[in-house]
């Protein structure tokens, strides 16, 4: 794992000395070497900073060069399949001086050009610039587990794995865009391709960039779609289907254990990482797990059922006890994420990554399972609801989502019920989290004229046009929840502590198998949840495993919030004059909250973006 800068102009950049800097931000992300290149003409630099896990040694270094063919790589990611394409290169002519999968991804683009992404397994952000046509590609993997940032203006382009980086340019932008600022505050991230900051933009998943040096424009096509439902599914054997998902989880898993350094895997006891665990034991015997408990919080120690599965498998296993957080963690982790997000379990993400990283350099865990296998409970609510709402009339349903909204506390158990009632769930989709509706957040920006309320448009846009409603929402939450929160908190998290989290369940066969064959009725009922993954633990975890435990990684906020640093801190951000909300509407949060009202997240995601405005001088 890595980290990437660079910049492409259509004439000679006047100072090279910025790209060390916005390099060497990132040393967290590569704490094992760094490297820098610029064209002779001086118009186009990349940087790197290593993490090593393939070939450690100098022959594995960043920049590399293919320069026979005039191109130059910057590469942030793993390529599981690097090993058959290497060969299938061989067998083409070309030759390779290392062991490292950066060397193989260049000879791939030397042999296809921007085609090698469909032949790429992998997670990975790339840049590489392509001297004979004059061009800086730039490419990010299916699902979006790597980041990729970018600034175009003027015939420049500034890119980088953070926003950090960029932003240690001293003429670059420090404004907020009032659009993503919306969105920020209904979802709790900033979806697509936006950014928080105007002009900046993030590539989106499955995307890919070409920038041209003679003309200083660029154009974004996306490279990869997700398949549409085989209409045959009905038909579709159960039995084959689950032999199916098993060769591909353990081929995906058995991909991704490969590394030049330690390997664990992080084992909750759920459903995901247990099954990702039976698959590891098939590849080695020697398989190292790792499980947290949080003393004090019974509800939140995973330690008993990680302890079973490790045992059953014979893992080594090792049980790591959490320390207690302290509310300085909050400013770090709101530089570290470059964009807020508001999601308090970033919190046990990095305090998970931090403890691991003391033992390996990889880990391996099993994000996706939810959105690919209709894992979230609110999938099964929705679908026990869906034909209630045929037998309540639209202008009722309206009148009480509209009253919730006005007239209800903020934070008022039953409100965001209320307000999901005026949705059609025959083509439509709520907002799963809606953190602050329109009219809290107009409230919340009473004091900036003209603020824009887009994000309901901007969520309803990116519904996907599919009949079938937990169709519409697994691809939501899988090409906007799950690149936006999820990846990102774990991608900024873990390498804070310089540790490369994988997610075999994030497999493109995987992925290509959810959504193309598995039909909707063995993901997920008003009853169950994840059937299909379900039936794979029946086949292969032990019979006392709970396959109805769901468990999902929190903190606990609301306690945390009655008295302590976390108090002091939240008051003592929000109830600053320079900060940016109403100092009323906060005032009423923050009371409703001790009254018992359900604030702390919404509270959260505003201080945590107070934070971020105050660490990087951002102004709206």
């Amino acid at each position: 794992m890595c980290g990437i800068v660079g910049i492409a102009s259509i004439t000679p950049y006047p100072d090279r000395t910025w790209l060390a800097v916005a390099r060497d931000t990132l040393i967290h992300r590569g704490p094992d070497d760094a490297g820098e290149w610029w064209t002779q003409d001086g118009r186009v630099g990349i940087s790197h900073r290593r993490l090593s896990i393939l070939d450690l040694t100098p022959m594995g270094r960043q920049p590399m060069h293919l320069e026979q063919r005039g191109l130059s790589i910057v590469f942030n990611g793993e390529i599981y399949n690097f090993i058959e394409l290497r060969q299938e290169l061989q067998n083409l002519g070309y030759s390779f001086q290392s062991q490292s999968d950066t060397e193989v991804l260049l000879a791939a683009y030397a042999q296809w050009g921007s085609k090698c992404l469909s032949r790429i397994n992998g997670m990975f952000a790339l840049a590489i610039f392509d001297a004979p046509h004059q061009q800086l590609f730039l490419a990010r993997d299916r699902a979006g587990e790597k980041p990729l940032f970018y600034y175009l203006s003027n015939g420049v382009i500034y890119f980088a794995s953070e926003l950090k980086a960029l932003l240690t340019h001293p003429f670059l932008p420090r404004r907020i865009d009032p659009e993503a600022m919306d969105c920020y505050l209904a979802m709790g991230y900033v979806p697509g391709d936006r950014c928080l900051l105007a002009g900046y933009n993030k590539l989106p998943p499955a995307h890919a960039l070409r920038f041209q040096l003679q003309t200083g424009t660029a154009d974004v096509w996306r490279y990869w779609h997700l398949p549409q439902l085989d209409s045959n599914d009905s038909t579709t054997d159960e039995t084959i289907l689950l032999n199916e998902l098993e060769a591909l989880l353990e081929d995906a898993v058995g991909r991704q254990l490969v590394a030049d350094v330690p390997v664990g895997i992080l084992l909750s006891g759920g459903v995901d990482s247990s099954l990702v665990t039976a698959m590891a034991v098939r590849h080695s015997q020697h398989i190292r797990t790792f499980s947290i408990g949080f003393p004090g919080h019974g509800n939140l120690d995973e330690t008993p059922h990680a302890r079973l599965i490790a045992r059953h498998f014979g893992t080594e296993h090792t049980e790591l006890v959490a320390e207690p957080t302290t509310a300085g963690l909050l400013p770090i982790l709101a530089k570290q994420f470059d964009e807020p997000m508001a999601d308090s379990s970033m919190i046990p993400t990095w305090l998970v990554s931090h403890l691991i990283r003391k033992h390996c350099t990889v880990a391996i865990g099993g994000d996706g399972g939810d959105e690919l296998f209709g894992g979230y409970s609110h999938y099964s609510w929705l679908l026990g609801i869906q034909h209630k709402l045929a037998y309540i009339p639209s202008w009722l349903r309206y009148g009480l989502a509209q009253a919730s909204e006005y007239w209800l506390p903020v934070g008022l158990k039953g409100r965001h019920y209320l307000q999901r009632l005026n949705v059609n769930l025959d083509n439509g989709l709520p907002m799963t989290a809606n953190y602050f509706d329109a009219t809290q957040r107009r409230r919340l920006l009473s004091n900036h004229y003209g603020y824009p309320i887009v994000s309901e448009k901007i969520f309803t846009d990116r519904i996907p046009a599919q009949n079938d409603l937990l169709q519409r929402i697994t691809r939501m939450d899988f090409e906007s929840y799950l690149p936006d929160d999820i990846l990102v908190k774990v991608d900024r998290a873990s390498m804070l502590n310089s540790l490369e989290v994988r997610a075999p369940l994030l497999d493109y066969r995987l992925i290509e198998f959810a959504f193309g064959k598995v039909p909707s009725h063995l993901k997920a009922t008003k009853n169950s949840k994840k059937i299909l993954l379900k039936q794979l633990t029946d086949r292969i975890l032990p019979l006392e495993f709970d396959r109805h435990r769901k468990q999902g990684f929190s903190i606990p906020l609301t306690q945390w919030l009655k008295s302590g640093p976390y108090r002091e801190l939240f008051w003592d951000t929000l109830d600053n004059a320079n900060c940016l909300f109403n100092r009323k509407f906060l005032l009423g949060l923050l009371k409703g909250q001790d009254g018992g009202y359900s604030n702390s997240e919404r509270l959260f995601a505003l201080v945590i973006f107070e934070l971020w405005r105050s660490t990087y001088n951002i102004n709206f």
